[in-house]
């Protein structure tokens, strides 16, 4: 008897497909709710990398074919070249518009601070260069990467930047901070992967992080780390995208 309940509770369990659907949802409301508040006719927007950033592109590519809106777009990386490109919104670069109106980025967590981990795509030091260069950075997220502190919900690590001259010394120093470095490896070719900027990765766990601004000045000083993909008091507001059909709109708590 106890087997045919078990049986029959995991019969009404959502399939991954269900799951799937609802979280790709959730991110195109979230990218849609940002780009139509924030953005506006003449801005300079910065266009940041990941899944839900494709949402937001496409938002903005609709807005410009509708509406007649004039933006200009500075990438983060490669793929928000592709999407640039694709969405047909007019590229532009730092030589032009070295200041940016909004910058849109989604990222791997965010705490109540709208402090965040980027970096899961390998483009954190492309987009903190966006960022930093923004009037205002705006966060799109679906709902499971909200949590209350950072390394509670991405528990991959933090991704740290390198260059491949120091990497096996910082991985000695990221220990005596108490971290866990783990090269990252690529998927496609043997051996690890090599950024944009042809740095390595270095993804270091160091459990809840309760002082993300002090952590990130720790690595910063380690000599050979490029950028830390730590994004400390950068954020204006955040959209996360829930499972219901809701946008949740979150300013930071700073304390």
């Amino acid at each position: 008897m106890q087997r045919l309940a078990r049986q029959r509770i995991i019969s009404h369990l959502p399939p991954s497909s269900v799951i799937m659907d609802a979280v790709e949802s959730a991110k195109r409301l979230a990218a849609r709710a940002a780009v139509d508040e924030f953005v506006k006719d003449g801005d300079v927007v910065g266009i940041g990398s990941g899944s839900t950033v494709v949402y937001a592109a496409e938002r903005l590519g609709e807005r410009v074919a509708n509406e007649g809106l004039r933006i200009s777009s500075i990438p983060s990386s490669f793929q928000a070249s592709q999407l640039i490109a694709k969405y047909k919104l007019n590229l532009t670069n730092f030589d032009t518009h070295p200041v940016i109106d909004i910058a849109i980025d989604g990222a791997d967590e965010v705490d109540p601070a709208l402090n965040c981990i980027k970096g899961g795509g390998g483009c954190h030091l492309q987009e903190k260069i966006v960022i930093f260069n923004a009037k205002k950075f705006v966060i799109v997220a679906d709902y499971r990467k909200e949590s209350t502190h950072l390394g509670q919900q991405w528990t991959q690590g933090i991704p740290i930047e390198v260059v491949p001259l120091a990497y096996v010394p910082i991985m000695h120093k990221l220990k005596e901070l108490n971290g866990t470095p783990v090269l990252r490896m690529a998927k496609a070719k043997a051996g690890p992967v090599v950024t944009d900027n042809g740095n390595l990765i270095l993804d270091t766990h160091f459990g809840l992080v309760h002082d993300p601004e002090s952590l990130e000045k720790q690595l910063k000083m380690l000599p050979g780390v490029v950028e830390v993909g730590l994004f400390v008091r950068l954020a204006s507001k955040a959209f996360f995208g829930q499972a219901d059909g809701t946008v949740k709109e979150v300013l930071p708590q700073l304390h």
